[in-house]
């Protein structure tokens, strides 16, 4: 956008924004900045397949009541051309700042569009919203959250009648909407009292909840026989979000009884006190829970991130000391789990499918053959596996699915939702660790005779910040100059270069490269499509961790090279 454009729209702004208060007073805060007014209007908020994400303030460039109402009506005009409005639209959020506002606006709009709302009347988390969806039979659902992203951020997740969060092509026809509507003159809305009185914004009921906890507690894969020890001694960390009361019920009903949860990061809080990064993928965030474990001796820390669709983990190594263990430690360590008691107990589905995404784990694969169990791989996002299993679904082969997983933290078992699940990964994950504590093996131990079996692979995610337009410009000439070529990464030849962004194997076109090393190693960069991060994905098969460790090193250091120069 042009400057003049820019000082424009933030005049126009100024005057007519005036129904938040914050809204109204960054914008009289930043006149005269024109650094800040180009940074808070120089595009429109993006919004693609994971909806919106940004940070939370004035412009069109935020998060804020107007964006998310333009959102919204571009959303209601999509679901009324579809013939949804009666079915309706779906509505939950998490712990962050300003989710229940944002929220409240959407349901407003929705209702002001003549569409039915079906809104829980708490913060729940994201696989409650897909259950909901699917649950209700509705043509829509939106979460609003910034999933692990720091205070700063809020966000917008859209998903599709199946429960899963919107496709390609749906997320340009929304988009088409959007971008027709005007962020002032453009938005029908009905107040949220009136919409409540009229029956055109429902809460949705504990019904709804209680069906979703039995369909996570029905994922259990122990036998009639099967010895388990649920005294095993957790501790628990919602991380300020909205994990506590689905993960605390669902692990309590399933008869666990020695829970002690971070009190600290108890209680819903969106300014995230004791953990910045509320992401479970960072030790920073998981420090306080590990504290904690130390503290009550528990074998097992589990944190959930705020809108509880990620999980992660630590655990007691052999010497006693509890560390961290990745996405794709934690998923190796479900994936053979599920496919072991499911062996043992006569549960496996004839031809079972995993299905994963090209960033995770090449390990993963090893173990599912193992157990006769077929590999699918799709692009990164969860939303690709949801979409693998409806595509099970429609050809009445739905029972194969049994797992589907990616690195950062995502895990999903069954198909009652289409997005991943950390209610359903902590109950999983806390059942593998009391039925492995009954026969005396702790799972540090259990995933060193996986590296045994399988042999030893190091994967690991890096990310690069580049914020506002100079850092959007360059993370797209990073790409360009990555598609050119690249001889070696790491003193590693590169033997091929795939190129997602030409619709490779079947799947969407995506902007997404992959380098194959030599000696079974890869690099996979990616622009995020939801934050101004570079993602690079490392992973390194060698003989022992130290040798791995010391190759991915070299690797991560050379692409901090590409990337400053």
């Amino acid at each position: 956008m042009e400057r003049e454009q820019i000082r424009k729209e933030y005049d126009r702004w100024r005057k007519l924004a005036v129904t938040d208060g914050d809204v109204a007073a960054e914008l009289q805060a930043m006149a005269g900045d024109e650094e800040k007014i180009a940074d808070a209007f120089y595009r429109n908020l993006e919004f693609g397949t994971g909806g919106l994400r940004g940070v939370i303030g004035a412009g069109t460039n935020r998060m804020n009541v107007h964006t998310v109402a333009k959102a919204s009506q571009g959303l209601a005009n999509y679901v009324k051309r579809m013939g949804g409005a009666q079915a309706g639209i779906a509505v939950s959020y998490d712990s962050r700042i300003k989710s229940d506002v944002f929220a409240r606006t959407a349901a407003e709009v929705f209702a002001g569009n003549g569409i039915q709302v079906h809104l829980y009347g708490e913060l729940m988390p994201t696989p409650c919203l897909s259950f909901a969806v699917r649950e209700l039979s509705c043509a829509a659902g939106i979460m609003v959250t910034a999933s692990h992203n720091p205070s700063k951020y809020n966000g917008y997740k859209v998903y599709g009648p199946d429960g899963c969060q919107i496709t390609t092509k749906a997320a340009a026809e929304i988009l088409a909407e959007i971008e027709a509507t005007d962020v002032f003159d453009g938005i029908c809305r009905m107040e949220f009292e009136e919409a409540v009185q009229t029956g055109l914004i429902r809460y949705i009921g504990p019904e709804v909840v209680t069906a979703f906890i039995d369909a996570v507690k029905s994922q259990s894969v122990l036998g009639p026989a099967d010895p388990v020890d649920k005294d095993v001694a957790i501790v628990y960390s919602p991380l300020n979000g909205t994990g506590l009361k689905p993960v605390l019920r669902t692990l309590k009903e399933s008869g666990f009884t020695n829970i002690t949860v971070v009190k600290e990061q108890e209680q819903p809080d969106g300014n995230f006190p004791t953990c910045p990064y509320p992401n479970p993928e960072i030790r920073e965030a998981m420090a306080l829970g590990i504290e904690y474990a130390e503290k009550y001796n528990a074998d097992l820390l589990l944190a959930t991130d705020p809108d509880c669709d990620r999980v992660g983990i630590a655990v007691k190594n052999e010497k006693g000391e509890h560390v961290l263990l990745s996405g794709n430690e934690t998923g190796m360590l479900l994936l053979d789990y599920i496919c072991s008691r499911r062996s043992a107990n006569g549960t496996m589905p004839e031809a079972p499918v995993l299905v994963k995404t090209i960033v995770t784990i090449d390990m993963a694969e090893r173990i599912a053959a193992h157990y006769g169990v077929e590999t699918r791989n799709v692009l990164t996002g969860f939303k690709f596996i949801g979409e693998q299993i409806g595509l099970l679904e429609a050809d009445g082969q739905e029972s194969r699915y049994i797992f589907g997983f990616e690195e950062s933290y995502g895990y999903l078992s069954g198909s009652y939702v289409r997005d991943k699940d950390a209610v359903d990964g902590a109950f999983l994950i806390c059942e593998m660790f009391a039925y492995y504590k009954a026969h005396g093996i702790g799972l540090w131990e259990k995933l060193q005779e996986l590296y045994r079996t399988y042999g030893y692979c190091f994967n690991t995610l890096h990310s690069f910040t580049f914020e506002g337009a100079a850092g959007f410009a360059k993370m797209q000439q990073i790409m360009e100059t990555f598609r050119k070529g690249v001889a070696a990464i790491g003193g590693k030849r590169v033997e091929a270069c795939l190129d997602y962004s030409l619709g490779l194997d079947g799947l969407p076109k995506s902007d997404v490269l992959k380098f194959l090393l030599e000696g079974h190693g890869s690099v996979v960069v990616r622009p995020s499509g939801t934050e101004p991060k570079m993602k690079v994905y490392v992973s390194v098969s060698a003989e022992d961790m130290d040798a791995a460790r010391a190759a991915e090193g070299e690797i991560k250091e050379d692409i901090r090279r590409y990337f400053q120069e």
